[in-house]
């Protein structure tokens, strides 16, 4: 069973989501999930080495990734090439996540003319009309996610970690919703190694975010991406 490490304060939320949060009526009791206690995965000095070396690797890999998705996207679905979006992290705390466009551009604005079909606080659907041609074989692929090796490197993220929330998502949580915040969000875990776009029921996700937390090794991570090798190649529960 994975120990937690005692702290002797709360880490520093970021002033614009505290104010967000307060706001919206979910500071208080909803910041019960934090008992001064740390994962032992956020202080884990190796984990954290794993991820410089494999962000690294993975920036390397994105570079040359990137002439050949943006010359699609000149000639398919002229716009920018990169995509940001504000989630939150270890703690709530924000970050920017950054990936490779997938949608058209604008898509955020036009997402309530869309059916979700998950159930809970996330939104999925499998064909989704604002994925263009160029991103649904970048989501096919995983390549979409290849920029988030920056976030990474930063230590906003890990390699392995839990789903990153956005803030629509977080202001709906309940009060057992932000354990899973307890650690790194991940560019892969759990959620994407055991189905990914077909896993469409938030609880399923949040209990799969929280088994990892309970198993949490650096064996554990290792397998994690092992796992997320396979799948990806095989491309099992893409979009």
């Amino acid at each position: 069973m994975v120990s937690y490490s005692k702290v002797s304060e709360i880490s520093e939320i970021d002033a614009q989501l505290l104010k967000y949060l307060s706001q919206e009526g979910l500071v208080g009791d909803s910041w019960d999930f934090y008992s001064g206690l740390v994962h032992p995965s956020v202080t884990s000095k190796v984990k954290r080495l794993i991820d410089i070396v494999g962000a690294i690797a993975g920036l390397v890999l994105t570079a040359g990734i990137a002439i050949a998705v943006a010359i699609a996207m000149a000639v398919f679905d002229p716009g920018p090439l990169l995509y940001s979006q504000i989630r939150c992290g270890l703690n709530g705390k924000p970050f920017q996540i950054w990936k490779f466009r997938s949608m058209v551009v604008g898509a955020d604005k036009i997402k309530h003319l869309v059916e979700n079909e998950a159930s809970g606080h996330i939104f999925k659907n499998e064909n989704d009309p604002r994925i263009t041609k160029v991103g649904r074989f970048l989501r096919r692929t995983s390549l979409d996610e290849f920029p988030q090796f920056w976030n990474v490197l930063m230590g906003d993220m890990s390699l392995v970690g839990t789903r990153p929330p956005t803030l629509d998502e977080v202001k709906r949580y309940e009060n057992h919703h932000w354990e899973r915040l307890k650690v790194k969000p991940g560019i892969t875990g759990e959620w994407q190694v055991k189905g990914r776009s077909n896993i469409k029921d938030f609880e399923s996700i949040v209990e799969m975010d929280l088994h990892y937390q309970r198993q949490w090794s650096l064996l554990y991570d290792i397998s994690l991406i092992v796992k997320t090798i396979e799948v990806v190649f095989n491309k099992r529960g893409a979009c």
